[in-house]
């Protein structure tokens, strides 16, 4: 039991060091217009890394994962909200997938 409680403070500690690096190693304002638009983009490009391919591996159907995934870029760039975003796509893959039973 004593061993778990041990990987989780090494864990927490390596997890505390990387969030607190960038902290350390920048402690003014980075003037480098390059180098900060770089940085603000990082968050999209992770998420968008990391959510892509499961949207594209969810479903039973690669043609309902794209139905869903149309309809919530279509509703993202009108500017809805994520909730109904979400909700839009999840009910788009759902009905693509229960027409492609039908047919």
């Amino acid at each position: 039991m004593m061993h778990v409680y041990g990987l989780m403070a090494v864990m927490a500690l390596v997890t505390y060091l990387i969030r607190m690096a960038p902290f350390v190693a920048f402690r003014r304002q980075i003037q480098s217009r390059f180098l900060r638009s770089f940085l603000y983009y990082i968050p999209y490009a992770v998420l968008s890394a990391m959510t892509i391919p499961a949207i594209f591996s969810s479903t039973a159907s690669l043609i309902s994962a794209v139905a869903g995934f149309c309809v919530a870029v279509l509703l993202a760039f009108r500017g809805k909200s994520l909730l109904t975003v979400a909700i839009a796509a999840c009910a788009t893959a759902y009905l693509a997938e229960m027409l492609a039973g039908l047919l």
